[in-house]
């Protein structure tokens, strides 16, 4: 019996519709591409651990005894300025080289070579300058690996494998953590040096990988290599290239290309259209991973360190560690509670308890000073990370699965953009705001995020759609037929909706249409 016909599993995936061939190739897949969530995540986890060890403040700052403000931006916050380009110019690379040769040369090149230069380190230019560098490989990869997962991976595995992007995310900050326990008391340069250079192996794991695995088959038919796309989903589906199921699935990547191409060129400036609510769908997916950054939760895993021991609590990288310990364990429920609950409610549900317990951590630190303020500081911040996990941390989810076909790569990629812009802001702006020098918010800055939560679940009530149980162009037909988000959890798809003969075929006609015109406004 294989896993797709696991009695627990069908309880949650549809895999009704692929009997034939092996799981395995997609198990593998996701295996390796988490990785890329890893390499987020080690590092996320990594730097405020190594900024806070004595080896550290006693050589790289310029007074040789604490970081400034402006030390402690820069450092933090150059990363995310890599990863912004990189994330913009991953589609130029995907569609041109293909998805695999991205990856490849992003992790093998790009990111190694600015994790050489960060382990190298003994001042604050060549650490930044790696960071910067290695930023622009994380960017890539952030962007082409689900991409990849999407292109390559079963139907009724999919949604799990997404999901499973950010579980690697956390499991990144977790052994960030470990290692960062394991080193900081070290009085040698290998305090900081192995918790960076074991960043060198995530990137080694990934590459090896993905030389191991096909091209999709959806790029090599985007080049008009055909007998190279059945080979390819040969192997993702474990069965001969003249299977029927491979023929099946091969038709019906090739119709859909082929429908696409009608189009006309792929155009940028289609993803900025109004048709097909096209406009509507990016303003969500860009938002939403704007306030999942905005939810307060990177400033916890990059300054929390910093924060902890600012607040009198002794020991701040133990309890980091533990905040650790409870992200990667709630995430693994948010992957189930993703299509029991739902996107819509879980997101809304997700938002009100942040905020309610970000609100708690302002008012007690604010009101108190005393080791039970400090324990109830410790027990709401982990709380507010479990509320992350099981909700808004899965976000990533609903970016990927809102989009048509034909603009769906270029609008993950400004997602995912967005997400490393406010990421940047973010670590950019949070030292100034806490640092007694400045704004000195200390932990009043959770009013700021426990704010921006309300604003969070307003913003999901209003425009995130019901995407539930639903395929890639059911989202379509929702979106073309309810006008209003909170209206989508009455929807009921229809068979066949964009087949000739179904009564919503007329959705294609349009759609072909809008996206000509807007390819002439563009010449």
């Amino acid at each position: 019996m294989g896993l797709k016909d696991n009695s627990f599993i069908r309880r949650f995936v549809d895999a009704k519709s692929k009997k034939s061939g092996s799981s395995a190739p997609g198990i593998i897949i996701a295996g390796f591409a988490a990785c890329g969530g890893v390499l987020f995540g080690f590092d996320t986890g990594t730097i405020l651990g190594i900024m806070a060890m004595d080896y550290v403040l006693e050589r790289f700052p310029s007074n040789k005894e604490s970081f400034t403000s402006s030390e402690l931006s820069l450092i933090v916050s150059i990363l995310s300025v890599g990863t912004f380009f990189g994330a913009l110019s991953a589609p130029l690379f995907a569609d041109s080289i293909g998805r695999r040769w991205t990856v490849l040369i992003s992790t093998f090149f790009v990111f190694n070579l600015g994790i050489i230069l960060q382990t190298a380190a003994t001042s604050i230019p060549l650490l930044c300058v790696g960071r910067l560098i290695g930023g622009l490989g994380v960017g890539m990869i952030s962007s082409v690996v689900p991409l990849y997962q999407a292109e390559t991976l079963p139907e009724w595995i999919r949604g799990a494998v997404v999901s499973a992007y950010q579980l690697a995310i956390t499991i990144g900050l977790l052994l960030a953590a470990c290692v960062n326990q394991g080193t900081h008391q070290r009085n040698d340069s290998g305090s900081y040096r192995i918790p960076i250079a074991i960043q060198f192996l995530w990137g080694l794991i990934l590459g090896i990988g993905f030389i191991l695995l096909p091209e999709t088959p959806r790029f090599w038919i985007c080049k008009g290599k055909d007998d190279k796309a059945k080979a390819s989903l040969s192997r993702l589906r474990k069965l001969p290239p003249d299977h029927p199921e491979i023929i099946e699935e091969y038709e019906d990547i090739k119709a859909a290309y082929v429908f696409e191409a009608q189009f006309g060129k792929n155009l940028f400036a289609q993803v900025f259209s109004r048709k097909g609510k096209q406009l509507k769908r990016l303003f969500t997916a860009v938002t939403l991973q704007a306030f999942q950054q905005l939810s307060g939760i990177n400033f916890i895993f990059y300054f929390g360190t910093q924060f902890f021991k600012d607040s009198g609590i002794e020991n701040p990288f133990t309890v980091q560690l533990a905040t650790n310990i409870v992200n990667v364990g709630s995430t693994v429920p948010g992957l189930f509670f993703m299509e029991i609950i739902g996107r819509r409610k879980l997101l809304i549900t997700g938002a009100a308890f942040m905020s309610v317990f970000q609100l708690i951590i302002a008012s007690v630190g604010v009101a108190s000073d005393t080791d039970a303020s400090k324990k109830i500081l410790v027990a709401f911040t982990c709380l507010s990370i479990a509320s992350f996990a099981m909700s808004w941390g899965e976000a990533w989810v609903v970016s990927s699965e809102i989009f048509t076909t034909r603009t769906r790569a270029k609008s993950v990629s400004l997602a995912t953009a967005s997400n490393w812009l406010w990421n940047w802001a973010i670590a950019y702006a949070t030292p100034y705001l806490v640092d007694k020098e400045h704004a000195n918010l200390g932990s009043k800055i959770f009013f700021v995020w426990g704010g921006f939560n309300l604003v969070n679940v307003l913003f999901s009530f209003l425009f995130i759609y019901e995407t539930k149980g639903l395929t890639l162009e059911q989202v379509d037909e929702l979106y073309e037929n309810v006008s209003h988000a909170w209206l989508s959890s009455k929807f009921v798809p229809s068979q066949h909706a964009f087949r000739p003969s179904s009564p919503s075929a007329s959705i294609h006609s349009d759609s072909k249409a809008d996206a000509i015109s807007v390819e002439e406004r563009s010449v």
